[in-house]
């Protein structure tokens, strides 16, 4: 199963991103989903930096395996889990 999470129309509402991000990673974990894609989109790079910070917070960290980067669309992440 894959999630996907497109952060195009909240990009400068940083208080629904951070909502938004909580909500896909705890809707992985209720489901047990594969992969999660967020879409911060390409711009100048400062909503995927935001993710990245999000997602390297201890208590975000423990709950998945990796995170990846996509080579061919800098506009993408991708949040591996291992169940």
């Amino acid at each position: 199963m894959k999630l996907v999470l497109d952060l195009h129309d909240i990009y400068n509402r940083s208080d629904d991103i951070e909502r938004a991000l909580r909500g896909i990673i705890d809707e992985a974990v209720a489901k047990k989903a594969k992969l999660v894609e967020i879409i911060p989109g390409k711009g100048s790079g400062q909503l995927k930096k935001t993710v990245l910070r999000f997602l390297q917070r201890k208590e975000i960290r423990a709950l998945y395996h990796r995170v990846e980067k996509d080579s061919h669309n800098f506009g993408r992440v991708f949040v591996h889990f291992r169940w």
